[in-house]
């Protein structure tokens, strides 16, 4: 029973951009809480939305990640 399990190490201030655009027009979201649900804000309208972390991994095209805790 040694199977490999793998989450993507999703972070609160990334900028993630979804496959399917948001009815608002906007496709990047930003994390604001990051758990087994994922908080998510619209970056056009400021709309937010809770995923399940599975279905965010799906939906994700792309992610930023946020450096401004180096700083």
């Amino acid at each position: 029973m040694n199977a490999s399990f793998f989450l993507y190490p999703f972070e609160a201030g990334d900028i993630v951009t979804l496959r399917k655009p948001h009815p608002c027009g906007g496709t990047t979201w930003s994390l604001v809480r990051v758990a087994g649900d994922v908080t998510l804000r619209c970056q056009t309208c400021g709309r937010r939305m809770v995923l399940k972390r599975s279905a965010l991994e799906k939906s994700c095209k792309s992610i930023e990640k946020n450096d401004e805790k180096d700083k």
